[in-house]
């Protein structure tokens, strides 16, 4: 299956760029850099996108303006405009229930609090594959959801990130050109190599 749809999961603004909840954008965004890609805004889809002509045929980068919370209609305008279905899409985006540095690779399930997820399975449907990149554990543990998500990471996680980001691109490259199989069998690892 040529997955021929990526799209980055984050919120438009100033105010967000450095939020754990833009870690999909951040890593989309070293992605087009890597390959020359250019980013183009697509009012017709709510969103910025890059088209990449690969030896398999064309792939399309997606970044949705549209907020977090409404992330679906956008991606799902542009999987119906160029009929790509949801298994032939990759939503890349943070996840609290996985631990900062680490990245797994997930075929089904629900949107395990994650309104972005949740707004792809209700516009696009379930069957896209997600490309996990965590950012927890949550701390303090009584602090609420979004103001941590929408937290800018600590100086020592920001650190780790900037680290971590190659091989969040590579790992995606992966998952790419092989297949959501080998990049589970060598992501979703405890210490992926």
């Amino acid at each position: 299956m040529f997955l021929s749809l990526v799209a980055g999961l984050g919120n438009p603004g100033r105010i967000y760029e450095q939020t754990r909840h833009n870690l999909g954008w951040v890593v989309l965004n070293s992605l087009a850099a890597k390959h020359g890609l250019a980013w183009q805004h697509s009012p017709q889809f709510e969103a910025e996108i890059a088209r990449w002509e690969t030896g398999s045929g064309t792939r399309w980068l997606i970044r949705p303006m549209t907020f977090m919370n409404a992330s679906g209609r956008s991606v799902a305008a542009l999987a119906r405009f160029y009929k790509i279905e949801p298994d032939a899409t990759v939503a890349v985006y943070d996840d609290l229930t996985i631990d900062l540095g680490l990245i797994k690779v997930t075929q089904t399930g629900s949107a395990g609090g994650h309104n972005g997820v949740a707004s792809l399975l209700e516009h696009l449907g379930d069957g896209f594959i997600r490309y996990r990149l965590g950012i927890g554990p949550k701390t303090p543990a009584q602090m609420e959801l979004s103001d941590f998500v929408l937290g800018k990471f600590t100086p020592d996680q920001h650190i780790t990130v900037t680290q971590k980001l190659d091989q969040y691109v590579q790992g995606l490259e992966l998952l790419l050109s092989r297949g959501v199989e080998p990049a589970m069998n060598q992501l979703n690892r405890r210490d992926p190599k």
